[in-house]
């Protein structure tokens, strides 16, 4: 597939994660989503739901993930692709490797808290046994318009209160 084609196809993808991300914004979550993909089809979503489920591990990564092991009947991720509005953090990144995961999409880059480059690099650790081929600034732009306006949304609610 040419690289045309397959940015088409990430910006496609990414938009779903992004219909997701708009979702949990609007449950009052941290505007993030994310689908797994495995030849072509969505077999995993998620959105961030820590504040809803009370779990500090139910990130949309982490979400979308499980649903997708589910759908497979095994918690190997093999051949599957991640996107994810936002990089994902230690815990995800974490997630991502065990689950084996041959490919990561990411939106907007975090930079207090990004584990695939912006703060630490886990993807890349020569050290694990496992790597994660990594796609940066997939609708960078949208995705981190979305969190910016939940952000300042929530700021102007405070200040108002």
């Amino acid at each position: 597939m040419s690289n045309k084609n397959l940015n088409d196809v990430d910006m496609a993808f990414m938009q779903q994660a992004l219909q997701l991300a708009q979702q949990a914004g609007e449950a009052g979550e941290v505007p993030v989503g994310a689908i797994v993909v495995k030849d072509g089809e969505v077999i995993g979503r998620g959105s961030n739901a820590p504040i809803g489920t009370s779990d500090p591990t139910a990130h949309a990564e982490i979400m979308a993930m499980r649903d997708a092991a589910k759908q497979l009947g095994n918690y190997r991720l093999i051949d599957c692709t991640l996107y994810v509005s936002l990089e994902p953090c230690a815990m995800c990144s974490g997630a991502i490797h065990h689950a084996r995961i041959a490919r990561l999409v990411y939106g907007a880059s975090d930079p207090k808290t990004g584990a695939c480059g912006s703060v630490i690099n886990l993807m890349d650790e020569t050290k694990l046994n496992h790597h994660t081929e990594v796609t940066r600034g997939i609708m960078a732009t949208e995705c981190g318009a979305l969190l910016s306006g939940f952000f300042s949304a929530r700021r102007k609610k405070s200040i108002q209160s």
